[in-house]
């Protein structure tokens, strides 16, 4: 009786997920994109992936921007503890937005930590239809 219950379960879930997937949805807009971007970047960072959050960096800033091979490898001698949004402000309108950040970095080899300001800035590109990092990836050695 267990598993026949079970079943009916699985299938009542099934047909619930499969008409709530017929209903209509609403385009994404610029604020969700940048939502979904800036969770991205975040979770890149926070988890150490600096080459994937490389992906996210504005191309039209590609040439100063863009960290070369000896910056990345510098960036996998410290480990993330903490990534806080401090606050931030938007112009949709306009295209931009900014976040203060706060970053914990510890050093592998000293196992110190410290923390890290960083100013996150976006950059809306209505051709490509997606938001960039205009801020390259945050300076975790800044005043050392």
């Amino acid at each position: 009786m267990p598993l026949r219950l079970l079943r009916v379960v699985m299938l009542s879930l099934l047909a619930v997920f499969a008409l709530v997937g017929c209903g209509s949805t609403p385009k994404t807009t610029q604020r969700d994109r940048l939502d979904a971007l800036q969770y991205t970047w975040s979770a890149a960072i926070r988890w150490g992936d600096f080459e994937g959050a490389v992906q996210l960096l504005d191309p039209k800033q590609a040439d100063t921007a863009t960290p070369t091979a000896l910056e990345l490898e510098r960036y996998k001698q410290v480990q993330i503890s903490g990534y806080r949004d401090l606050g931030e402000s938007r112009n949709i309108d306009a295209g931009t937005a900014v976040r203060e950040i706060e970053i914990g970095v510890i050093n592998r080899h000293t196992q110190a930590e410290r923390t890290v300001r960083y100013r996150e800035t976006w950059r809306w590109d209505p051709d490509a239809k997606t938001w960039w990092v205009t801020s390259g990836l945050p300076d975790l050695w800044a005043g050392q």
